[in-house]
């Protein structure tokens, strides 16, 4: 637990964010964290089968001005981790065991949706396909992130 906690101090950001108010209760201890904020990543679906975000390229380039891999990697692990976070439940933590990514055509500007599919939604571990693709509809990159789930020791 976070020191000198106030409920709802995290509100804001997770309005920002697009999380469902829903879900601000499970978030609301840490919010989305900073990464999520400072890349301007914005949910549009949350569910442990689906999830799916927004982020602009614009702030996330790399030297030669298209979109840095690593922030594919970024968005990605983002929105496998939410949804085996959210498939883990009360009391169960997820956590990013393996996440790996092909780039399949690059982007200078505009905004780059992540669509977060389940493979698997075991009791202890977690698969999911994330795909990012452009504002026209064409697959960016693919990633696969693995979850380990494990209870939350007291």
């Amino acid at each position: 637990m976070m020191d000198n906690f106030t409920p709802g101090q995290f509100a804001n950001e997770l309005a920002a964010a697009g999380v469902p108010e829903e879900m601000h209760e499970w978030l609301g201890e840490y919010g989305v964290g900073a990464l999520v904020v400072k890349m301007g990543i914005h949910f549009l679906e949350m569910s442990p089968e689906r999830t799916v975000a927004t982020m602009p390229v614009e702030g996330n380039t790399q030297v030669a001005g298209i979109l840095h891999g690593g922030a594919h990697v970024v968005l990605a692990e983002t929105l496998g981790s939410f949804a085996a976070g959210m498939h883990a439940g009360p009391g169960r933590q997820a956590m990013g065991i393996e996440v790996g990514a092909t780039h399949h055509r690059a982007i200078a500007s505009g905004t780059v949706t992540g669509t977060c599919t389940a493979i698997h939604l075991g009791r202890t571990l977690t698969t999911h396909e994330v795909v990012m693709t452009d504002e026209t509809g064409r697959r960016l990159s693919t990633a696969r992130i693995t979850n380990l789930i494990r209870d939350i020791a007291p």
